[in-house]
């Protein structure tokens, strides 16, 4: 295994179009801790959930492509988007692991000049964990500089960050978003809903079926007194904001709960500029953000 290690950062589909308030916070932040990750050159969709049900074998090609353009520059990925990180893990261990699948994948890589740059080396690793593991919660403590003392946070995973593939945090009641969270000031509101699904694409396939396991989310979330939902996932952080005024009419409930990334609150903990955090994009302002943390 390589010491020293160096990463790439791998955007994916999402980040550059509905979630491009995630990439804006998570480079800024990156950019304000010192930590470096250039996007990865010439990469592609990684296939996500959806291609892997149709086309598993086109999906896994797709997936390690990205992986061997890593590998053959001697970086690992940071994989920011959950389903990315998610697929690229699977890939990955799929190849490792199947001998039917290695050999599949490695003639597409041959014929693309890549097969001998992939030896299954490269890592691919979540900013949370970079940020609890790699730069340390005592570090993002120390350049701190406003405090967010006062503010509720509800910390929502998602279901696919923490399984079937993560081996930095615990599957089942995972707390690290927690502590990162709670090393703002924050205060952070134990659910055990934290890791149920928000209904990912159905809320455009079965949309009652999607809207119901959003609102779930959300109404957990202000029974409890959140003052906003921070979040790791695009698809969670799209499906919880984009559709609360659906989910207000059918559900006879007042919402206006703001959704947004985790590395945003960072952002606003190390007074980074708003727009540089993405918070133009943002469909619910989170001015109780800013309201509390200048208390």
């Amino acid at each position: 295994m390589r010491e020293n290690r160096k990463y790439f950062y791998y955007p994916g589909c999402s980040l550059k179009g509905t979630s491009l308030a995630y990439e804006k916070s998570l480079l800024a932040v990156f950019k304000y801790l010192g930590f470096e990750a250039p996007e990865l050159p010439d990469w592609n969709c990684c296939g996500a959930t959806s291609y892997m049900s149709i086309d598993e074998m086109s999906a896994f090609s797709l997936a390690v492509r990205n992986l061997a353009i890593a590998e053959k520059e001697k970086r690992d990925i940071v994989a920011p988007c959950s389903a990315c990180y998610m697929v690229l893990n699977k890939a990955k261990k799929y190849v490792e692991e199947y001998e039917g699948v290695k050999d599949v994948i490695f003639k597409g890589l041959e014929k693309i000049g890549l097969k001998e740059h992939f030896k299954g080396d490269v890592k691919v690793r979540h900013p949370l964990d970079i940020f609890i593991n790699e730069i340390g919660i005592e570090n993002i403590k120390a350049k701190i500089k406003r405090k967010l003392n006062g503010v509720r946070v509800f910390s929502y995973y998602g279901c696919l960050l923490v399984r079937p593939f993560t081996d930095f945090d615990n599957p089942r009641y995972p707390t690290m978003l927690d502590n990162l969270v709670s090393a703002t000031g924050a205060e952070t509101i134990e659910s055990a809903l934290k890791t149920k699904c928000c209904g990912g694409s159905l809320t455009g396939t079965l949309e009652n079926v999607g809207l119901r396991l959003s609102y779930l989310i959300l109404k957990e979330a202000k029974r409890k007194g959140a003052h906003l939902i921070v979040t790791v996932c695009p698809l969670c952080q799209f499906n919880l904001e984009a559709y609360q005024d659906r989910m207000e009419k059918i559900f006879h409930d007042k919402l206006g709960i703001p959704v947004i990334f985790f590395t945003q609150i960072l952002g606003v903990a190390f007074e980074i500029d708003g727009k540089e955090l993405g918070f133009n994009h943002s469909l619910i302002y989170p001015d109780i953000l800013y309201q509390k943390a200048l208390v």
